[in-house]
């Protein structure tokens, strides 16, 4: 078996960089956003031209990640989802909701402080995980029905 995993969510942490590293050698794909932030910030307006209003500034970027983003979410078997302290990460809300309407099996990261904040995603995944380590472990039982 091989599995296809897309990596949304968060791009601050090297969540991806622990889940890949715990899982060397399995026949998995990985895939995910530009995680340059200022690559995925000014895609738009480098490639289509500048915008005088930030409006159409973030529009124009935002419309050309989402054409990466369908795809892979697409493309997926499985989609984990990491919603990070920091930040408020209304892109990966989106994310889970698109992939729980394409039927992904969708696993869910993100620590205790957010259980009440998230209730609603997480019941909408197959799995609720709190470190890369447990999606690592998911990922692995998923390919071979082995226990840590």
């Amino acid at each position: 078996m091989h599995l296809s995993v897309y990596l949304a969510g968060e791009i601050h942490t090297d969540w991806r960089d622990a889940i890949i590293s715990h899982l060397g050698g399995e026949p998995i794909s990985f895939s995910g956003p530009v995680t340059d932030h200022g690559a995925s910030d000014e895609c738009g307006v480098a490639i289509l031209g500048a915008e005088d209003q930030k409006f159409w500034h973030d529009h124009k970027g935002a419309k050309l990640n989402a054409i990466r983003t369908r795809k892979a979410l697409e493309e997926a078997d499985i989609v984990v989802v990491r919603f990070g302290e920091k930040y408020k990460q209304w892109n990966a809300a989106f994310d889970a909701g698109y992939a729980a309407a394409l039927g992904k099996s969708l696993v869910i990261l993100h620590g205790p402080e957010h259980q009440h904040a998230l209730k609603e995603v997480d019941a909408a995944a197959l799995a609720v995980a709190e470190t890369p380590q447990q999606v690592a472990q998911i990922l692995r039982y998923v390919l071979s029905g082995t226990l840590p």
